[in-house]
């Protein structure tokens, strides 16, 4: 069993353990610079979980800013039969990617 973190950023949730990179919402921060996520909802150690209500008190996770960088395009695409309205968009999202370095609390 290995441990475990749920923490919260960007709005939204993600599961992580030591070692992992995670694609996240941009945050600022250069790259090679640390980051500590607060928000941790719950930790395992492999054999327990403690959750917060919501927010854990105590607990940290720690990480590197890998890089920052733009996903890949996605196209919107928008019309309306048999009225000649076509519209097309092409969006990329900014991403921060980090990775986990100690999971604490």
């Amino acid at each position: 069993m290995t441990s475990y973190a749920i923490i919260q950023t960007g709005g939204k949730q993600y599961r992580v353990s030591e070692g992992d990179e995670i694609f996240i919402e941009t945050i600022e921060g250069e790259p090679d610079s640390d980051v500590e996520f607060t928000d941790v909802l719950a930790v395992s150690d492999g054999k327990s979980l403690r959750t917060g209500t919501p927010i854990l008190e105590g607990a940290v996770v720690r990480g590197k800013i890998v890089k920052h960088g733009r996903g890949k395009k996605i196209v919107v695409f928008k019309y309306k039969p048999k009225k000649q309205y076509r519209r097309k968009m092409g969006h990329r999202q900014p991403y921060t990617r980090v990775r986990i370095e100690a999971i604490e609390g």
